[in-house]
């Protein structure tokens, strides 16, 4: 069945075997995973991974009419659940062995990632995130400090995942094609990480830093903080730093202080 993708919901159906191949190959999928796919489309990454014969194998699909063909191609071999992924209760497919899929919609796809990470791992754990995003997204993602794509998001995703980088994919790989490159990235949870008593704060903090991104860090320290030499002093830092000077690190000594400071 010929299924047009909407523009509306960021569709783009990935078309190209030997890029499905090597997604699937990413997750090393074995018999007692558990795997979650978003977005699968018109399913022909759900065919191959379903090939590796996973433990258990759910799809989370906002689309009706894809949902319908899901069902046809597959009957029931997957569990499909009709909901849109951001406002889904994730918990419930909590397990250390789950790996998830997901080719996802450009203009969500760094929300959808923020989600996995404000998630405590007592809430929801998995054991490897395997995502597509638009190439520019994912430069972001992977940026060093000192570079021009680094910033909130880097520091942010760095936080609790390790990163890498599999391969850029050209827009000939999906239909239709978008105009940009897409990249394919695998997360997988660290075990030693600073925690915070709240995520939002670590995104409050990178959010009044880069928001300042030209400005040397002098200004946004005053924004968060009564007394900012207290910080400089205890961090040794150069006020005359930009916010893309600061190591990840850094933004994390920062954080905690904060939240010592606003309780």
């Amino acid at each position: 069945m010929k299924i047009a993708p909407k523009k509306s919901l960021g569709q783009n159906f990935l078309i190209d075997k030997s890029v499905i191949e090597r997604i699937c190959n990413s997750g090393s999928i074995t018999e007692n995973n558990n795997i979650l796919e978003i977005g699968p489309g018109t399913g022909n990454l759900t065919e191959f991974i379903l090939q590796r014969k996973p433990k258990k194998f759910h799809v989370i699909e906002k689309d009706e009419r894809l949902i319908k063909n899901l069902k046809e191609r597959f009957d029931k071999k997957l569990t499909i659940i009709n909901h849109d992924i951001l406002d889904y209760d994730l918990k419930l497919l909590s397990d250390k062995d789950l790996v998830i899929f997901g080719n996802l919609p450009y203009n969500i796809s760094s929300q959808i990632l923020a989600n996995f990470i404000n998630y405590s791992y007592s809430e929801f754990s998995y054991k490897k995130l395997v995502l597509m995003f638009q190439k520019e997204v994912a430069d972001r993602i992977l940026a060093k400090d000192n570079s021009r794509n680094y910033g909130r998001l880097s520091i942010f995703s760095s936080w609790k995942l390790n990163i890498k980088k599999i391969m850029d994919i050209n827009p000939s790989s999906f239909y239709p094609k978008p105009k940009v490159m897409s990249s394919l990235l695998i997360f997988e949870p660290k075990i030693n990480f600073i925690k915070f008593k709240n995520s939002k704060n670590l995104e409050h903090i990178t959010n009044v830093f880069f928001n300042q991104r030209r400005k040397m860090i002098k200004k946004p320290l005053n924004i968060l903080f009564k007394d900012p030499k207290k910080v400089v002093d205890e961090l040794s830092l150069d006020i005359n730093l930009r916010p893309q000077n600061l190591k990840k690190d850094t933004f994390y000594k920062i954080c905690l202080i904060y939240e010592k400071l606003i309780n």
